[in-house]
């Protein structure tokens, strides 16, 4: 299927819509190096069971994570090593922007 260009801009934006909640980037960062069960995601956010068991559900709806049982836990892992790669060159962005960033009053 081949996208329009304002197509592709509102399929973007939805995209970056996973990433501007901070629960669901935390989610996403935890999981950067390797798959985690629930209650690592917890432990390592500081977020709530249910809030991460929520937002993980809608990440994973969106393709953003997958899980995978293994005995009585489930893993949870990034969909695609490029989420990784995004979420690390945000970590760059920030390092010359930061501060204009955290002053920006528009956002």
């Amino acid at each position: 299927m081949k996208l329009k260009s304002n197509d592709t801009i509102q399929l973007e934006s939805r995209l970056f819509n996973g990433f501007s909640d901070p629960s669901r980037l935390a989610i996403l960062k935890t999981l950067i190096k390797d798959k985690q069960p629930v209650n690592e995601i917890v432990k390592k956010t500081g977020l709530s069971q249910p809030n991460v068991s929520a937002h993980l559900s809608c990440l994973k709806e969106c393709h953003l994570v997958k899980s995978k049982q293994d005995g009585k836990q489930v893993f949870y892992s990034l969909t695609n090593k490029n989420i990784a790669n995004l979420l690390k060159l945000g970590q760059k962005i920030l390092k010359t922007s930061s501060d204009n960033i955290y002053k920006c009053t528009r956002y």
